[in-house]
């Protein structure tokens, strides 16, 4: 066999590619890189998937139910409870399913690869992104389920096509090539989901009515929801900024996102102000902006990033504390 040419020994550095007991081109036997040790990954618990099931906005998904329960009171008595409950099941199925969803989307694309906020399943890389899938799957399956029990008992069939586009906004949210999630438009669509159809369809599958109580909840509750979203978005500018989510957050700036965040929070008490006239009640909301206070202030002052999970999981607890109060005033 003909020697190495002079060009390939100096590329070598003067020696030969072949090694001392093993292939040429690779470490010797026995050779152990002691400054890189493998870690396994740490297997995923109960715990993990609670987590990712984010109970922390569960209470956006109760608030709508309380609040258009309570409005369904006020025009058809006594209360039914059966469908009350149903609601309940297919408004938080929906939202465990939106946040598995989410998981799965954002962590295939790579946006949660720098997540500020507590790890996703997906992006973590420590489940498969097909079973995370398959859980959101599950849980979308759960709540038509009970949107058709539902349906069956009221006979408003024409509900189906809403019970379906709630789904579909629920995909699509970071879901599909073109994600609205991504293009400023979330707040709009949380809005109108999971304040309007949410509350307004919990009173009318109950009363067949929408009163006026029913409309003034329901624009509360869509608007906390929306300030859970701005908090949460604030968080992560910079990481959206990076990979180029475009939130509402990222295309109006910081300063412009505490403004709407704090005119969010506040308008549901002017509403509850408003409906304290007629329900005397709905005063006790009053002792709820003393908790919404501080997230405010977290929101214009905070330092870091992590600090606006305590204003997120302030303003969530305050929704369902708001929706549960409203409920007592309605039928109070």
């Amino acid at each position: 066999m003909a020697a190495p040419s002079r060009k390939k020994r100096q590329r070598n550095g003067g020696r030969s590619t072949k090694r001392k007991g093993g292939r040429p081109g690779t470490p010797a036997q026995g050779h152990r890189n002691h400054h890189s040790p493998v870690v396994a990954p740490k297997p995923v618990g109960p715990a993990d998937w609670i987590g990712a099931a984010r109970l922390r906005t569960l209470p956006l998904a109760v608030s709508p139910v309380l609040i258009g329960t309570g409005a369904a009171y006020v025009v058809e008595r006594p209360l039914h409870w059966v469908i009350a409950l149903f609601c309940l099941l297919v408004a938080v199925a929906l939202q465990i399913g939106v946040n598995f969803a989410n998981d799965y989307s954002d962590g295939i694309r790579g946006t949660d690869d720098h997540r500020v906020g507590p790890a996703r399943l997906t992006a973590s890389r420590r489940v498969r992104p097909r079973t995370v899938l398959v859980v959101a799957l599950g849980f979308f399956a759960v709540a038509a389920l009970a949107g058709l029990a539902i349906v069956i008992r009221t006979e408003q069939w024409w509900m189906l096509a809403v019970g379906a586009a709630c789904i579909v906004a629920a995909w699509f949210y970071t879901g599909g090539k073109r994600p609205y999630g991504y293009a400023g438009l979330g707040e709009v669509f949380v809005f109108v989901f999971f304040g309007l159809v949410a509350t307004l369809g919990t009173t009318w599958v109950q009363a067949f009515a929408l009163p006026q109580e029913a409309w003034f909840g329901a624009v509360a509750a869509g608007l906390l929801a929306c300030a859970v979203l701005l908090a949460n978005n604030l968080r992560d500018i910079d990481q959206d900024r990076l990979v180029g989510k475009r939130t509402l957050t990222v295309l109006i700036g910081r300063r412009a996102t505490q403004v709407l965040f704090t005119i969010f929070v506040l308008v549901p008490f002017a509403i509850a102000a408003f409906l304290a006239l007629f329900y005397p009640i709905a005063w006790i909301e009053a002792l709820v902006l003393l908790a919404i206070l501080p997230a405010i202030l977290i929101v214009w002052t905070y330092r870091q990033p992590r600090e606006l999970v305590i204003a997120l999981a302030l303003t969530s607890l305050s929704s369902l504390a708001y929706g549960a109060i409203l409920f007592w005033a309605f039928l109070g």
